[in-house]
């Protein structure tokens, strides 16, 4: 997308939010522009779903504008210029029906695009609801310190796999062990982008954060001993790091309480990171680094014994976890994984959830040849899906119809299964980095065998997980009375719906 593009897209989206004053905060993650508004009743949303660059909307904590990766990054630069600047774009024209989709109740049995988007809202919103408990609101916040590390992960685990190709292929001898430099300079500091992340998410002083995390990777603790034991450099990883500064945080508020406002600016910073380096040189490290040890021991148990059941039900239960929002927890799971191994083998099996959501997509649309609405919306959908984005099918076709979804999950299921069975053989599928799913993850693929076999396997994996959820939802996504009535919707003016 070109430079005008990004702007002209920026432009049609601020109106469409409230302008610039509606606007309270400008971030984004790997698909999604997420905004903080003020007056939510000012968001039209099914206008914002009708433009081409728009891929879906997610109402959360914040209101999230599903754009697709890559995109997202040039365009949420351009959107805060002009939130900054004030400067709304034209209004765009009246749209009765926005109003209407936006606050429309759920239906019984959606007949078309509009319908599905005000089913799907209504679903939305009831999740958020009951996801606003104070154990899910906390793995949520868990999760923001670990998603603007996401883009840093990508980068260096493409560059771990070029390298990985040269060096296999044994070409630009001279340059490998520069890529090693540039690919693994990131993962050895990951610690301290995890303490300076989680104190600014918890209130604290970013900086004290970082500097109580970087003690972890600190090569002199291999001088101190903790339980008996001497102490590695990096003991404790991310989970450590994200200990150490949620303790800092906690330390630096009770001396904001306590310390004259005189002595403060020497006091609090010193206190601060003493106590918390202390706890975590002689505990934190040590438990953090046994945690860390048993999830990826966990994690290799799981699918080298479990191999088809554990892939089976990870992959079936993983879209389920998601709508619970417990899905954060799994987060600092990955990038642990990461960490100690080089790359994550929950992931690729997880990832056939969305695969699934494909097939059943195409099911959904195969059988309902007479419902044009629902079937644009399914196309607009797919290419995003295809790439591991599933919110557009997830929110506009399978959760509001209902038994898709389901037959979906056991699409995933299968996929999931699938891969879990050639982990078991010996064949581990793995990501070298987290967020990309679907296509998008490709690049990104590492195992204990050659390139080509990991490929293979998830390759095999998502046509597993596309079949299984295609027939899944062909032969039971869709009652006979509930097919009849959505092949006899007609809607000619949502035809041209995106959906999402």
């Amino acid at each position: 997308m070109s430079d005008e593009k990004n702007r002209a897209t920026a432009a049609a989206l601020l109106p469409l939010v409230g302008g610039a004053a509606n606007v309270t905060s400008v971030t984004h993650c790997m698909t999604r522009l997420r905004l903080g508004v003020a007056d939510r009743s000012l968001v039209q949303d099914a206008a914002l779903k009708a433009l081409p660059a728009v891929l879906g909307v997610v109402e959360d904590d914040t209101y999230q504008i599903v754009l697709g990766p890559g995109t997202v990054a040039r365009v949420t630069p351009e959107f805060a210029a002009l939130v900054d600047a004030g400067q709304d774009a034209p209004p765009a024209p009246d749209d009765p029906p926005a109003t209407a989709d936006r606050t429309g109740p759920a239906l019984s049995t959606p007949s078309t695009a509009e319908d599905l988007a005000a089913q799907g809202a209504a679903l939305k919103a009831r999740r958020k609801a009951r996801n606003a408990t104070p154990v899910k609101l906390f793995l949520r916040r868990i999760a923001d310190v670990f998603v603007p590390l996401i883009p840093a992960l990508i980068g260096c685990g493409v560059i771990a796999g070029l390298n990985g190709l040269l060096t296999n292929f044994g070409l630009l001898p001279a340059l490998v062990p520069a890529l090693a430099a540039i690919a693994s300079g990131f993962m050895s500091l990951i610690a301290v982008f995890v303490g300076h992340n989680t104190a600014k998410e918890f209130g604290g002083t970013p900086v004290l954060g970082g500097a109580v995390a970087a003690i972890i990777v600190y090569a002199g603790v291999a001088q101190v001993s903790a339980f008996g034991q001497q102490l590695s450099p990096g003991q404790g990883g991310v989970l450590g790091a994200l200990g150490a500064a949620l303790l800092a945080v906690q330390v630096e508020k009770a001396c904001r309480r306590y310390v004259p406002e005189a002595l403060d600016v020497l006091v609090t910073p010193t206190v601060t990171v003493l106590v918390s380096g202390l706890v975590t040189l002689f505990g934190l490290m040590f438990l953090a680094g046994e945690v860390s040890a048993a999830i990826g021991t966990c994690a290799n148990w799981l699918l080298a014994h479990g191999g088809a059941a554990a892939g089976f039900l990870l992959g079936g239960l993983f879209l389920p976890l998601v709508m619970l929002g417990l899905h954060q927890a799994l987060i600092p799971i990955h990038t642990t994984l990461i960490e100690q191994q080089g790359y994550t083998v929950l992931l690729p099996v997880l990832a056939m959830a969305g695969a699934g959501q494909v097939g059943a997509a195409l099911a959904v649309y195969v059988r309902l040849p007479g419902n044009r609405s629902i079937r644009a919306t399914v196309r607009s959908a797919l290419p995003a899906g295809f790439l591991g984005v599933g919110e557009p099918l997830i929110y506009g076709v399978s959760l509001p119809l209902g038994r898709p979804f389901v037959t979906a999950c056991v699409g995933g299921a299968f996929g999931g299964g699938f891969v879990g069975l050639f982990n078991q053989l010996g064949t581990t599928a793995g990501s070298t980095a987290i967020g990309p799913s679907g296509w998008a993850l490709f690049p990104l693929l590492k195992g204990n065998q050659p390139l080509g076999a990991t490929l293979a396997v998830y390759a095999l994996g998502l046509l597993v997980g596309y079949a299984a959820g295609f027939l899944a939802t062909y032969f039971f996504g869709f009652g006979k009375q509930a097919l009849t009535e959505l092949n006899a919707a007609t809607d000619p003016v949502a035809t041209g719906a995106t959906g999402g």
